[in-house]
Parts: C-alpha cells; structure tokens; sequence
C-alpha cells in the first residue's frame, strides 16, 4: 500500500511539471523581451546578388516594429549594399526602435536588365520579410530610402509596383525623377544608356520607356509622402529633376518636403549630409510612426 501511494504521488509530481513546462512553452514570444539581432546576407532569390543585412531592434514586436529599407545607387551597374553602413548606424542610434533592412539587387549587364528587374527585386524583399513578419516579430509597414539610382528604384516601386501600399514614405536622395527630360532625353549618350537598360520583353511593344520609367509622371493622390534632397550644381540629376517632382506632389496633394544644397550629386559639405541625416530621422518619425 505505501509503494502504490508512493507511485501514485511520484506520479502527480511528474504530471505537475509537465504542464508547467508545456505552459511556459505555449507563452507568446511577445512576453519576453526580444534581443537585437543582425543578420548578414540573407538570400532572398537564386542570383547571388539577391541578399541583404537585416537589423533587428531590441524589445521588437510584430504590433509596432516597422521597417526602413536602404537601396545604394550606382547607376545601375555597379555599387552595393556597404556603401549604406553609415545610414545604418544613424538609424540605429536616432531611430532606435525601427528594424532595417540594407538591399543588394542584381547589377545590370549585357544579359540582365536593370528595369523592370531592380525595381522588382525590392518587391521581393519586401514580400519575404512580410511573409515572415510573425517570425521576425516585425510590422511590414516600410520607408523606402535610396541615393541616386537607388532612389529612382525606390520611388518607381513605391509609386507603381506597391498595389498593397506598404511603403508610408520615401526619402529621394539626388535620384533620377523624369527622364523625359531634355537634359536625358535629348543627350546622346543618357538616351543610349537608359534605352540599354530596359528588358524590352517586359514592356508593351510601343511603349515610351523615358516616360514609363519616370516617377514624377506617376504621382497620384495615393503616393507615397516623400521627402526630396537635391544638389544646386548636380551633373548627373539636373535640378529640374527635382523641380518636377515638387510640382506633381504638391499639385496631387501627397505630404513632401524639399531641400537644395550647394554642390553636386550628394557631395556636399559634411554639415549638410548630417542635416539631411537628422531631417530624415524626422520625416521617418511622422510617416512611419512606431505608438509607444
């Protein structure tokens, strides 16, 4: 009789701490704080190109983490995610509570087109981190930044390609806005290079690739509110550029902001990239929130 009772109360101990552990195993991962995070070339397509550094903030959660996308320039062909570090570590020390996400895209060459495939290659970052959102306990709501081809990509996919209006600001930095242009379309060498740069597949058989391809012509009372930085003296993206875009938010009556610099094509004196730093920083806290 004592070893039953002994067996039976052996029994009811173990039973116990079963569903002990088992209930600390079924607590939402939202209960304990989650540690910041840094994951380096993450694939997400079959090019080896395809990767990107994801930064994840401390005490994330997939009800307010929200995520600033960082896509280089390098006029298409050439340049890579590293060139972005130094905006991460601003965010990361102004913009505390925000993930980011720094993207590399498929270069273009004489095989691979740069449009519309860079511009779809953002998409499917943003997809996969939307897909894994519980996961990563993030919020897919995005601010697209990029510099100078990289903003091009940036606006053309938040302006056309974003159907489900996941993208809550832009941040333009010297990025080509219409290439309708004179100063690209009636150049040479500009008209040649851009032409070069279209996978004719991917486009109707008349279509005008300098006015597809122009962010400013495709603003609409629904974009994006964007915040524009333009040099006075830019050989690469005229002022006009800028000029334009201006034009199309305020006469669509989307949110933006506009600041000119002395110099050229975002080589401006270091006062000024620290002010475009910090008016950023701010843009961000009004367009894509994070409630406390």
């Amino acid at each position: 009789m004592k070893k039953f009772l002994l067996f039976v109360l052996l029994l009811g101990i173990q039973f116990s701490c079963f569903s002990c552990t088992q209930d600390s195993i079924s607590e939402p991962i939202g209960n304990n704080p989650l540690k910041e995070e840094k994951l380096m070339d993450v694939s997400y397509g079959d090019d080896a190109r395809q990767i990107y550094d994801l930064y994840l903030p401390a005490n994330r959660s997939a009800s307010k983490t929200k995520v600033i996308a960082l896509v280089h320039g390098g006029r298409y062909t050439k340049g890579d995610k590293k060139k972005m570090r130094f905006f991460v570590r601003h965010f990361q020390e102004n913009n505390p509570d925000y993930a980011i996400v720094n993207i590399n895209y498929v270069l273009a060459d004489s095989v691979t087109p740069a449009f519309p495939n860079q511009i779809l290659n953002i998409g499917k970052v943003i997809n996969k981190l939307t897909s894994q959102k519980d996961e990563l306990q993030i919020l897919p709501e995005f601010a697209l930044l990029g510099t100078s081809s990289g903003a091009h990509l940036s606006m053309m996919y938040a302006y056309v390609y974003d159907t489900e209006k996941k993208v809550k600001a832009v941040i333009d930095i010297v990025g080509p806005t219409d290439f309708t242009d004179s100063f690209y379309r009636d150049h040479r060498g500009y008209s040649a290079f851009i032409t070069s740069l279209v996978d004719k597949d991917a486009y109707p058989a008349d279509t005008d690739y300098f006015e597809v391809l122009s962010p400013a012509l495709h603003v609409t009372q629904h974009t994006s509110p964007t915040i524009l930085f333009y040099g006075d003296e830019d050989p690469t993206v005229p002022l006009s550029n800028a000029i334009t875009l201006k034009a199309a938010l305020n006469k669509a009556e989307v949110q933006n902001e506009y600041f000119i610099y002395n110099g050229g094509h975002f080589n401006w004196e270091p006062e000024d990239r620290e002010d475009v730093l910090t008016k950023t920083s701010d843009f961000i806290n009004i367009h894509l929130r994070i409630e406390k």
